[in-house]
């Protein structure tokens, strides 16, 4: 028994309109009904709120010509139809929440209405299989009143298997590229990638790089915007600011620009970094610094897309993408009033975690190689390893070395081994000696006293000896574990044996929020000792 066959399409805001002498024009979403060899059981068509009128029309229309077809309308909201971020989140979330049903429907998708834009997203959706169907084109004959001919693409077929190909190997190079050509072999550090690939592809929207120091976000922004700008989607300047080098009425000056007289010392006007970043990429690197008065701004800024420079009665307009970056819980700091909610909500859309260098030890020996050759290709000599001391030193960096600095430190780790290294050949005796260093410069060994110190400031003072023992010991366990659920079964491993459905990582965030601490605050306390 055939299937019943359904046809998805967007209302053709012009070709679909023929006025009073519509009968006598060619109309894709009506010609689908004049196929005497297709039959259309159900036709879904999608439509702007503004074409609600021309909709019912189309929908009349193809009930007259074909009795037997069920026609639906369905309004879908989006201002700009040439707008790709808007268009495609419109119909992803109606391929998302529409009821298919492959085993007992047939589908089409109509890609000859709508703009090039919609019919693109459209495709792609048709492509990953977000809409489970065929493609349908129609086009008109030489005849105006002919019903015209139409054409069914399977993308499924071997025929479209180079085109899948294409598409999958670009992909491939983009996510190489993003991982500045290293060969990862974490495999969540690259589905990271991947995802990371698709939203700068598509999307314009803020994007929130979490993180410790050093784990490569700015760099990852770099490639971001480079990317997209190999794309055609940027025609301006990338523009890096750290937010923790901005204080006081100076930060509201280099953000936002000011007019000559402003304040003292304004001698002449300002465009600001906001305005350089126009038509470009704007990275805000420890975004968490910023404070609130500027964090208010620049809400503005990111939804409307204008500000006013100090000292200014007009506004000024400045078209970017931001990408924030930060070590700091976020959420935690908008519970504590020192960062806002509603610009949290607004950057909280596209959020990316890096992990740290420990999290990622089985990449450590292609980031050694790839520190090598970039510090051969600056340098124009050629360092390697010897047998004994690649061994040596892998077995310190994947097991035994705390990485505070995370990819910092390894990089100034090879600067200065490919520095020191006798005939360009680094040895037993240049390991030994880094290891040395590096042990020293993370203060192995030395007491958990100071750390507590460090993270709770004067507060410290206020805790009693007795839990001051216990939360130093906590600190320690937090320190060498890669995450939260590592480290609360290491500090929970007797009392979790009695216990049917043990949350160690729970129990673990609890305590620490006694003490105001959270687990990636104590994960970046020692890079924060080395500042």
């Amino acid at each position: 028994m055939k299937r019943p066959l359904v046809v998805i399409g967007l209302l053709g805001s012009t070709l679909d309109r023929g006025s009073a002498r519509r009968w006598e024009k060619w109309r894709p979403t009506v010609s689908l009904a004049q196929q005497e060899d297709l039959l259309v059981d159900r036709l879904e068509l999608l439509h702007q709120p503004q074409f609600s009128k021309l909709a019912e029309v189309i929908a009349d229309d193809v009930r007259t010509l074909s009795p037997s077809t069920e026609v639906r309308l369905h309004e879908l909201k989006f201002s700009d139809p040439w707008d790709l971020e808007p268009t495609y989140a419109a119909l992803y979330d109606f391929a998302r929440t529409y009821p298919f049903d492959p085993e007992k429907e047939d589908y089409l998708v109509h890609i000859t209405t709508g703009t090039h834009v919609a019919q693109i997203c459209l495709f792609l959706l048709a492509e990953s299989h977000h809409l489970p169907a065929r493609l349908i084109q129609t086009r008109p004959s030489g005849r105006k009143e002919a019903p015209g001919d139409y054409e069914i693409i399977d993308l499924d077929l071997s025929t479209y298997d180079q085109i899948a190909r294409r598409f999958a190997q670009e992909a491939a190079e983009e996510v190489s590229f993003l991982k500045a050509g290293i060969e990862t072999r974490n495999a969540a550090f690259n589905d990271l990638m991947l995802q990371i690939e698709h939203v700068a592809t598509v999307s314009q929207a803020p994007v929130l790089l979490l993180g410790p120091t050093g784990v490569g976000k700015t760099l990852l922004a770099r490639r971001i915007f480079e990317l997209k700008r190999r794309k055609r989607q940027f025609t301006g300047r990338m523009v890096e600011v750290n937010c923790a080098t901005l204080r006081g009425d100076a930060a509201m000056s280099a953000l936002f620009g000011h007019r000559r007289g402003a304040f003292t010392g304004a001698v002449e006007n300002r465009d600001g970094l906001l305005r350089a970043a126009d038509k470009g990429m704007l990275f805000l690197d420890e975004i968490g610094e910023l404070g609130l008065d500027e964090q208010a701004m620049l809400l503005r800024a990111i939804e409307e897309k204008r500000f006013l420079p100090v000292g200014s009665d007009s506004e000024v307009r400045s078209e970017f993408q931001l990408i924030a970056g930060t070590h700091r819980n976020l959420h935690l700091a908008t519970q504590k009033g020192e960062f806002r909610e509603d610009l949290l909500a607004r950057i909280d859309l596209w959020t990316f975690e890096m992990p740290s260098l420990r999290e990622r030890r089985e990449d450590i020996e292609p980031n050694i190689d790839y520190e090598l050759e970039r510090f051969g290709e600056m340098s124009g000599d050629r360092i390697t390893f010897n047998k004994e001391a690649r061994a040596a030193y892998l077995r310190f960096a994947s097991h035994d070395a705390i990485w505070a600095a995370n990819f910092r430190d390894l990089n100034a780790s090879m600067t200065r081994m490919a520095t020191l290294a006798p005939g360009g050949r680094i040895n037993t005796d240049t390991v030994k000696d880094e290891i040395k260093r590096l042990e020293r410069q993370w203060g192995v060994g030395t007491p958990a006293l100071d750390l507590c110190s460090k993270l709770l400031g004067d507060k410290s003072d206020e805790i009693d000896r007795f839990d001051r023992v216990q939360l130093n010991d906590v600190l320690r366990v937090c320190l060498e574990s890669q995450t939260l659920s590592e480290a609360g079964r290491s500090l929970f491993a007797a009392s979790r044996k009695n216990k049917a459905n043990p949350n160690d990582a729970d129990r673990l965030r609890k305590y620490l929020l006694r003490f105001e601490l959270d687990f990636r605050d104590i994960q970046n306390a020692i890079s924060t000792q080395q500042k």
